[in-house]
């Protein structure tokens, strides 16, 4: 294996999965059981946000009893071990990268332990339900308080970071990702263009599967942990 300098991760449903949390686009995934234009957009808030807040209520409280797998703990022991840099780019909005111990770490879809003040911007963490005629501690104001997450027809979070990290890159690895969601299933394209070499860790070949220099396919807990292992021991 070459030796890398650089290492851009990321990380998707598929990567959480197996501490049991649902992925999406899966067989009996969470886009299986609702529509994304009822829970998952800015005018879903606007039409019935109770709705909406009962449907990441749920998730939030999901996300609470659940631990990070041998995966997490793995990617987080590539960043303190690695004697280059390591960033880890997540699609998830679940708490795990950071309790597994990860610290470069950008929620691009945002993060489900924060809240979001429509009226005003403001950002709070957030564990508890959230409701309707709540009112924002910043601005005092109510009905305005949502999950600080990205919504679909919304623009992902610290997008020119994470561009500026893939153009500087010279490992790229994408791991528990459909690769059917953009702009993060466009990052392979943009590593490639700078020579990176691009990795597929997934329990199936994603949608993207031709872009990428090397494929290995199987559950995380198995693969990533040994993937890891291979980097550091080079």
């Amino acid at each position: 294996m070459a030796a890398y300098e650089r290492i851009v991760i990321l990380t998707g449903a598929g990567l959480s999965a197996e501490s049991g949390l649902s992925t999406f686009r899966d067989k009996g995934g969470i886009w299986q059981k609702h529509r994304i234009e009822d829970v998952a957009t800015p005018e879903a808030f606007l039409r019935d946000p109770e709705r909406v807040l009962t449907f990441y209520n749920t998730r939030r409280g999901n996300a609470r009893d659940v631990q990070p797998n041998a995966a997490h703990k793995a990617l987080a022991r590539l960043e303190a071990e690695f004697p280059g840099h390591v960033l880890t780019v997540t699609q998830n909005i679940d708490p795990l990268h950071e309790m597994a111990g990860t610290t470069n770490l950008i929620h691009m879809h945002g993060e489900i332990s924060r809240v979001l003040c429509m009226h005003c911007g403001a950002r709070t963490p957030w564990e508890t339900d959230l409701t309707v005629d709540m009112v924002c501690a910043a601005c005092n104001r109510s009905g305005g308080m949502r999950p600080d997450v990205v919504w679909f027809g919304e623009m992902p979070y610290r997008m020119d970071e994470i561009y500026s990290a893939l153009t500087d890159c010279d490992l790229f690895i994408s791991i528990g990702t459909s690769g059917n969601v953009y702009p993060a299933a466009g990052f392979v394209a943009e590593a490639r263009e700078v020579g990176a070499h691009t990795v597929e860790l997934n329990l199936e070949p994603s949608a993207g599967i031709s872009l990428f220099d090397e494929a290995i396919h199987g559950k995380a807990t198995v693969v990533v942990p040994a993937y890891v292992e291979r980097l550091l021991t080079r």
